[in-house]
């Protein structure tokens, strides 16, 4: 029997509960509870690839370079998203095996390092927005830029912050092995942190940039490219809200394709928060993908049900007649 492929994306800060809870040992019990939920997915008959965010993970890495850098080299930007890949995977992993002991599930997970081309020529390599690292005062700012070609921006009045480039991803290096992988039992754990950016240069070699690539776009374009069956998108909230956070604020169980273009250009989705996660799922659907669903980890079972989240399908009906 065919079995339905789902890309489950989890944010990076949903493994930080707040500030009190990030350590490694705060942060793989978080891993736990996310993965106790996908693990009903896989049990319903779901074959799953998760992708995950690493933002203040990679920001901890930073940190500790740029506090070391008196006797220690710097990490750069590119193997700062390979070491979280396999940090987040590896506590992914762990989580998993031990969800399908105490199930009884013969499963195994296997994470890919995963490398995500993108185009050298890309604007936003012009125009760098993307800030990361540690606040800096206005003076350690300008000599950094001056020492190592950094662009810096004054961030909301605490502070200056280098910013990097956030090219759009092109194609996934990896698709093969992750296609493989998925298709021989495995869960996979995939794209971390939106892949980490490579460019080819004239003779198709590759290169890492200096550059974050986001993780929901990612997402999309890895679930079109194995033809998954579902982009399920795990986040802070249950629903998808227009006008969120305001006095009209409307929750939303189901959006078209249509709805979400339309929606998204009225400004409804936060730039910052939302508005990635509505334009990924937006590129799945025109791409050939089936449906999509965004809820946070503990209501994933209940939204594929139908009873909570937000679904997006392509016109005025479901696509995929019976999730579960």
């Amino acid at each position: 029997m065919t079995r339905s492929v789902a890309v489950v994306a989890i944010g990076g800060n949903s493994l930080i509960k707040d500030t009190k809870h990030q350590t490694v040992a705060d942060q793989y019990q978080a891993t736990v509870e996310t993965c106790h939920h996908i693990a009903d997915l896989i049990v319903h008959g779901w074959d799953v690839v998760i992708t995950h965010g690493n933002g203040p993970q990679v920001g901890f890495i930073l940190r500790r370079s740029e506090l070391s850098r008196h006797e220690l080299h710097e990490v750069p930007l590119d193997s700062c998203g390979a070491d979280t890949q396999g940090a987040i995977g590896y506590m992914i992993q762990k989580a998993l095996h031990n969800e399908f002991k105490r199930r009884g599930i013969a499963k195994q997970a296997a994470t890919v390092v995963t490398q995500v081309l993108v185009d050298r020529n890309d604007p936003s390599f012009a125009n760098p927005t993307k800030p990361i690292g540690s606040f800096m005062t206005q003076e350690i700012a300008a000599q950094r830029a001056q020492a190592e070609g950094w662009t810096v921006i004054e961030d909301a009045g605490r502070g200056w912050r280098r910013v990097v480039a956030s090219p759009l991803p092109q194609r996934i290096i990896e698709r093969d092995a992750i296609k493989c992988l998925l298709d021989s039992g495995f869960v996979v754990i995939a794209v971390g942190g939106g892949g980490i950016p490579v460019v080819e240069d004239e003779q198709g070699d590759l290169a890492g940039a200096a550059a974050v690539i986001d993780k929901d776009y990612a997402s999309s374009l890895l679930a079109t490219s194995i033809h998954a069956d579902l982009l399920l998108i795990s986040t802070a909230v249950e629903k998808v809200a227009l006008n969120y956070g305001k006095p009209d604020q409307v929750w939303l169980d189901r959006m078209t394709l249509a709805d979400a273009k339309r929606y998204l250009v009225e400004g409804h989705f936060a730039k910052g928060s939302m508005g990635p996660k509505i334009q990924a799922i937006v590129w799945y659907l025109e791409r050939g993908g089936k449906e999509a669903l965004v809820t946070n980890p503990e209501n994933i079972l209940r939204a594929l049900r139908g009873e909570t989240g937000t679904r997006v399908v392509l016109a005025g009906r479901t696509i995929v007649k019976a999730l579960i």
